[in-house]
């Protein structure tokens, strides 16, 4: 199977984005580099489950 790369946009507010810089900054990293390795650890998928699961429990479930 072919790997190629895709483009991803994101909009995020800004208090956001600086929340992401200075982390970013403090591991010597873009923010786009940051993001990435955050994307690709290995307990992503599991505490994304768990984001989207307190977020239904807040909110419920739409």
């Amino acid at each position: 199977m072919l790997m190629g790369t895709s483009v991803l946009s994101l909009r995020i507010d800004g208090e956001l984005l600086n929340r992401l810089r200075d982390h970013a900054a403090k591991r010597g990293m873009s923010v786009q580099d940051y993001v990435v390795r955050t994307l690709i650890r290995d307990d992503f998928d599991e505490r994304f489950q768990s984001a989207v699961e307190e977020t239904e429990r807040f909110y419920g479930v739409t």
